[in-house]
């Protein structure tokens, strides 16, 4: 049976039925990394103590994708500062890069209950619950990522994901228009804007956007395999979507001050998050 491509990013849950997205910003559920220049401030971490951060050298690791190392050095960071929310937060990140998504959830939980409100911790944890079936968990959690982050088109489009996966396709197609206002163009949220579009049954909206995609976007496969199949819509069937997950700030941070280069936006995958 052929099914619509549903190509996007980070974040993903199985469906029986598919349109294909896939695409990741940043580590995401199969995303590539996308680092943001986010600061560390201390009133980011509970207590607000100045001189609670990050081992320099553990948050290096992160950056640098070395997950067994940035586990074991952010281990010892809360062994010995076991209130460091930030050292939670980037524990769990790289134990749900190596596969662990129970302990990812827990460490983020952790995070949370000492005081953390950095948007994209809120948006991995959303994302995490997503991918373990918990769609009413990752809907507040990625709301919260909304309110914090409510200037990023990612927290807006991973939202999105969410919603669509609910079944609430009118809360889906906002979160799709206000993340492509805050971040034109973007592939991924115009493909899933036309795939909300076809679940609609606007399907001249959705072969509009398509089309559009793909004179603007020539080497966008979703985009073409879906206007291919836009054709026979009694072939076509919901699927597996992925979304985006984003690296925690220090990680950028690391990687500046060791003058490493970052990754580019021109860089990013698209591509569903790795197994775990």
């Amino acid at each position: 049976m052929r099914t619509l491509n549903r190509d996007y990013l980070k974040f993903s849950s199985v469906r029986k039925t598919k349109f294909h997205c896939a695409a990741r910003l940043g580590n995401a559920f199969g995303a590539a990394i996308l680092l943001l220049s986010l600061s560390i401030g201390s009133n980011a971490i509970a207590g607000g103590a100045d001189d609670q951060v990050c081992d320099v050298g553990a948050d290096y690791s992160l950056g640098v994708e070395d997950y067994t190392k940035a586990i074991r050095l952010h281990r010892e960071v809360v062994r010995k500062f076991p209130e460091n929310a930030l050292a939670h937060y980037h524990l769990g990140f790289a134990l749900g890069m190596m596969g662990n998504k129970t302990a990812e959830i827990r460490e983020y939980q952790r995070a949370k209950v000492l005081g953390l409100r950095n948007w994209d911790l809120f948006l991995n944890l959303g994302l995490a619950q997503l991918e373990n079936g918990d769609l009413d968990s990752a809907t507040d959690s990625l709301q919260r990522a909304v309110l914090l982050g409510e200037e990023h088109s990612e927290s807006h489009f991973n939202l999105a994901l969410v919603e669509e996966r609910r079944g609430m396709l009118a809360n889906a197609e906002h979160e799709t228009l206000t993340s492509l206002v805050l971040k034109p163009g973007q592939p991924d949220a115009r493909n899933l804007l036309a795939v909300i579009y076809f679940q609609e049954g606007k399907t001249t909206r959705a072969s509009l956007v398509w089309r559009e995609l793909v004179r603007d976007v020539p080497d966008y496969q979703p985009a073409r395999a879906n206007l291919a199949l836009l054709g026979s819509p009694s072939e076509v069937v919901l699927g597996e979507t992925a979304a985006v997950a984003l690296p925690p700030a220090a990680a950028v941070k690391a990687i500046n001050n060791a003058s490493r280069p970052r990754l580019q936006a021109s860089e990013i995958q698209l591509s569903q998050r790795p197994a775990r």
